[in-house]
């Protein structure tokens, strides 16, 4: 684990319990984990085991019934009330985009800066800054239902970066996309983390793009889960379109597939 003094995302003894038909039920027993700046983290584990949820309490959306939750060293909850002010730096791309349909794609990724009350000017530059970061500069005029689902995944990462965050949370980001689309915005992502210098953490399903992008990947176990095992993955950035065909991300993919099939028995 890094050093907490050094993590943009602390995670000390975290836990969750839900209420459900009258009964508690305890997602997650306790997370312990800290990213440091600049750092790129994929969860992984069994369907159910609680990453989104974990990933939903570093947002801010979910309260933590047990630990604490700090982001750039400040505790996120005090006393059952959040403090908004440490999450001024933080995005979050979810696996939907969610992007409003009447509204062109520039106007999606100004939103957050026209709810901060900056000038349409600046916003409006802005927002084309980042569609060109992203990939889509042709298609700022255009309203989401005219753009492809990998398209419309690159205006919700463009949204998430128009506060200019130091934090990008992204929820199974690329999971309704098909196999081609989804290598290639595995592709974009690592240049856009590296464009942008932010602090990643990635809650995904698939084993190969956690290994293909992480500096480390996270193993929870089944629910009530806890970290499972913390793998570092050491190939050098940036990281070639070949590389999940070289036989040493083979093996590290293998050994985390069986780890996770022996999670779920």
């Amino acid at each position: 684990m890094n050093s907490p003094a050094l993590a943009d995302i602390e995670l000390s003894g975290v836990g969750k319990t839900f209420e459900s038909e009258g009964r508690e039920v305890v997602a997650i027993e306790r997370i312990d984990l800290a990213v440091a700046p600049g750092e790129f983290v994929s969860i992984l584990g069994p369907s159910g085991c609680g990453k989104t949820t974990a990933l939903r309490m570093i947002a801010g959306l979910v309260e933590p019934s047990l630990g604490d939750v700090a982001i750039f060293g400040t505790p996120l909850w005090n006393r059952g009330r959040r403090n908004d002010a440490a999450l001024a730096r933080l995005g979050v791309v979810f696996q939907e985009p969610r992007l409003f349909p009447w509204f062109t794609i520039e106007d999606n990724v100004a939103l957050p800066l026209r709810l901060r009350g900056q000038g349409e000017a600046a916003r409006r530059r802005r927002a084309g800054e980042l569609c060109e970061l992203v990939g889509i500069g042709g298609f700022a005029k255009h309203r989401p239902n005219e753009l492809s689902g990998g398209m419309r995944q690159r205006a919700a990462i463009a949204r998430a970066l128009a506060g200019d965050p130091r934090i990008l949370l992204m929820d199974e980001p690329f999971g309704a996309l098909d196999a081609i689309t989804r290598d290639q915005m595995n592709l974009e992502l690592q240049r856009i983390w590296r464009a942008t210098g932010c602090t990643i953490l990635l809650v995904t399903h698939s084993i190969s793009e956690a290994v293909f992008l992480a500096d480390r990947v996270v193993t929870l176990s089944l629910r009530p889960s806890r970290v499972h095992r913390v793998r570092r993955i050491d190939f050098q950035h940036p990281r070639d379109p070949d590389l999940p065909t070289d036989p040493a991300f083979q093996t590290i993919v293998r050994a985390i597939k069986h780890e996770l099939a022996e999670l779920g028995r």
